[in-house]
């Protein structure tokens, strides 16, 4: 199974985006999306960016990653 967590860009230099992800930072290879820019959520998978995603739905699908780490029994 392959999870996808959707991030911001916050920097890009040449193919490479710093994304923040749910507050981390993480380096992202752009080389599979076209017409990104610092701003845009995409969808990061194994370091790849995968897919551009608008912020509406993004922030709905982080807000359920969210939710369910609430529900973790300690």
């Amino acid at each position: 199974m392959c999870l996808g967590i959707p991030g911001r860009i916050i920097e890009i230099a040449d193919t490479i985006a710093k994304v923040d992800v749910a507050g981390t930072r993480k380096e992202t290879n752009l080389m599979l999306v076209e017409d990104v820019r610092v701003g845009d959520y995409v969808i990061v998978h194994a370091g790849f960016a995968i897919q551009k995603m608008n912020e509406k739905e993004a922030l709905k699908t982080l807000k359920i990653i969210e939710d369910l780490g609430e529900g973790t029994p300690a």
